[in-house]
């Protein structure tokens, strides 16, 4: 019954690789809950404030703010690259990994040189590994990210823009569509540009504000605040497409261990139908022979 003992250590261990894996399960379902909601709380501010610089952007042509020009050649591109802390959640970071480096690839390719800013531990890990140029990074951000953590390495990336160090701003993000569907998505954040601005507020205008100390001034600071929007948008985005993700491989991993534990008991059964049949034979061979 050696065998028999190897295979009942082998259900036992997936039974508690089991239990560990159901409990992954239930909490991430709980936080997907909470993610969801803090990631649909957010978009209100970041429409009202795309809807005012939209009425803004239309009361005047010729702002002269640095962050709304538009670059005429790109020589240098910058990434925030929005990844997770943790791992167990299926191919969540290496779909977005994928498509960021086809990305770089490409703007290398072109003789681009890029430079990141990485929020969440496993795309900074990716890049270091990789070698390429990080010059800030947000990491354990917990389940509920304060918008001080990234202001830093933000206010860094956008100044270089401002100085032209930069051309492009990319985002590239896991994209939340629902539980079982989560996608990689990239988008310029840098130059804004007229669709950003357009998106749902199409129409003129026939009234105006009165702004003090002038539309010029409260449009520059509404630029930084709709970015900053923009990418804790994009951030409650991933952390809902997180939880999903890691809800459905931990009922897949429960499943599996479920499915496992199956088959060694079946395993198991037939190994001990078989030693018992052995040793009644045995017997009755040795009572014939007697």
């Amino acid at each position: 019954m050696a065998v028999g003992k190897e295979i009942l250590t082998k259900i036992r261990s997936v039974q508690n690789t089991q239990k560990i894996t159901k409990a992954m399960q239930m909490v991430s379902t709980s936080k997907m809950r909470k993610t969801q909601e803090r990631m649909r709380l957010a978009r209100p501010y970041a429409d009202k404030v795309r809807l005012v610089m939209h009425h803004l952007s239309q009361t005047q042509e010729t702002h002269g703010i640095p962050l709304l020009e538009e670059h005429r050649e790109v020589r240098r591109a910058g990434f925030i690259l929005i990844t997770t802390d943790k791992g167990l959640c299926g191919g969540l970071n290496a779909n977005v990994l994928k498509k960021f480096l086809a990305q770089v690839q490409e703007y290398q390719n072109q003789g681009i040189e890029t430079e990141v800013v990485c929020l969440g531990s496993k795309g900074w890990a990716a890049c270091q590994r990789i070698g390429l140029n990080v010059i800030g990074s947000v990491t354990n951000l917990g389940d509920t990210p304060k918008m001080e953590m990234l202001l830093g390495p933000l206010t860094e990336l956008f100044q270089r823009y401002e100085k032209h160090e930069l051309d492009v701003i990319q985002l590239v993000y896991s994209g939340f569509v629902n539980t079982m569907r989560q996608e990689p998505r990239m988008e310029v954040l840098l130059p804004i540009g007229q669709t950003a601005l357009d998106d749902n507020h199409s129409g003129d205008y026939n009234w105006d504000y009165r702004y003090e100390p002038s539309s010029t001034a409260v449009l520059e600071y509404l630029v930084c605040r709709y970015l900053e929007s923009v990418v804790y948008q994009a951030l409650s985005d991933n952390m809902a497409s997180e939880q999903a993700a890691r809800m459905v491989a931990m009922k897949a991993a429960t499943d599996n261990a479920g499915n496992a534990i199956k088959e060694l008991r079946l395993v198991y059964n037939k190994s001990r139908q078989a030693a018992i049949t052995t040793e009644l034979s045995e017997i009755v061979a040795g009572a014939a022979a007697v």
